[in-house]
């Protein structure tokens, strides 16, 4: 065998084997999980469990608001939505319930409209579930600036005390404005819940994209969780290559797009150095690209072994990811091939996993047998 072909042989092997690294190749692992289809849906984006209920909220990116018993699959649509701007990444987005959403009824979307500035831009609003219908159907926030572009981000996560709200705002493939601090692109906003700059914020003061900013240099931040102790944990689609995991802290940058583990489009590079030009390094990073979707922090009893670890969605690798974490450090665990690109990943009232695959199916994963018997 001639050297130079045992020499990447070599370092082939050696690359194989470090699927725990940061940016490492990850085997796939078998299913330890039983899989159950659901419902079918029409390019779903993001779902919503009703506390106290066998219910969820399903978005559809057209424009079109599902509620669905996740006993049976049986759907009804919901009226009173408001207009939205469908397309590309653009449309019906994310759902949450209210953190009192037994007593108020509250769901909060996030979507893109129309915008008068031209293109279209990000929009968060509430309003009250009654029966199959929305209503009194509030504009709490919006990008006024607009323009053309996809990566909204778009993900709502409430505070652990549910006094606030975080919202994840993609640079709209614009790059540059996620590091200019005047421009709500690019960045995740702590707002309260009536969509205002939250008091205690970074740069809390005058100037309204700067007051609302809690972190900088994000690029199309698609999931956003808190764990049990307190930490907001995010998952962002990088370019060509280093997609992240990040911790996020308050008035830190993320680095995008004058940092990345990845590379441009069209094949540039960009430089990877984070910390010595004062930026965040991720966590993790994968490359290449999984494409991370929705992120959820598991707390249920269904899978007493995975609790506390992180579960993200993957387009691209048509993937479930699992992450555990030691405080404030992350580690790969598995990777699991779903044969779908996972739009979204969340935990059922009963503990069950529950994935929106691109391709319209929600699934429900239930431990498998050998799983259940431990």
């Amino acid at each position: 065998m001639p050297s130079t072909f045992r020499l990447i042989l070599a370092c082939f092997i050696a690359l194989s084997a470090c699927g725990s690294a940061p940016g490492g190749s990850q085997s796939p692992a078998a299913r330890p999980f039983n899989i159950t289809a659901i419902a079918e849906f029409d390019s779903p984006f993001a779902m919503a469990f009703l506390p106290g209920t066998a219910t969820g909220l399903v978005t559809e990116k057209a424009g079109r608001l599902w509620l669905v018993d996740i006993r049976t699959g049986q759907k009804q649509e919901i009226g009173g939505l408001p207009e939205v701007s469908a397309g590309g990444q653009g449309g019906l987005l994310d759902v949450v319930a209210s953190p009192r959403f037994t007593t108020d009824r509250l769901v909060y979307l996030t979507y893109s409209e129309p915008s008068p500035a031209a293109g279209s831009g990000l929009a968060l609003a509430r309003a009250r579930l009654d029966g199959t219908r929305l209503t009194n159907l509030k504009v709490l926030w919006r990008d006024e600036g607009g323009g053309e572009g996809g990566q909204f981000g778009a993900i709502v996560a409430f505070a652990p005390d549910g006094q606030s709200l975080f919202l994840t705002s993609g640079d709209r493939q614009r790059m540059t404005p996620a590091q200019d601090p005047d421009r709500p692109v690019g960045k995740i906003l702590h707002l309260t819940l009536e969509g205002r700059a939250f008091p205690g914020n970074p740069s809390h003061g005058p100037g309204k994209a700067r007051a609302e900013t809690w972190s900088t240099g994000h690029r199309n931040p698609y999931g956003l969780a808190f764990d049990s102790a307190g930490r907001l944990w995010e998952t962002e689609m990088g370019p060509r290559g280093g997609d992240e995991l990040n911790l996020i802290k308050p008035g830190k940058n993320y680095g995008w797009p004058l940092a990345s583990y990845g590379t441009h489009y069209d094949g540039r590079d960009i430089p990877d150095d984070h910390k010595s030009r004062g930026f965040e390094e991720p966590k993790l990073w994968w490359n290449p690209s999984v494409s991370p979707t929705s992120l959820i922090i598991y707390s249920g009893k269904l899978f007493p072994q995975w609790k506390g670890s992180a579960f993200i969605g993957a387009l691209s690798a048509e993937a479930l990811i699992r992450v555990t974490f030691d405080g404030e450090a992350a580690r790969k665990a598995d990777q699991w091939n779903m044969d779908a690109r996972i739009r979204f990943v969340g935990e059922g009232p009963e503990g069950a996993i529950y994935l929106l695959e691109d391709g319209g199916r929600l699934v429900k994963l239930t431990p498998a047998a050998a799983q259940a018997r431990r």
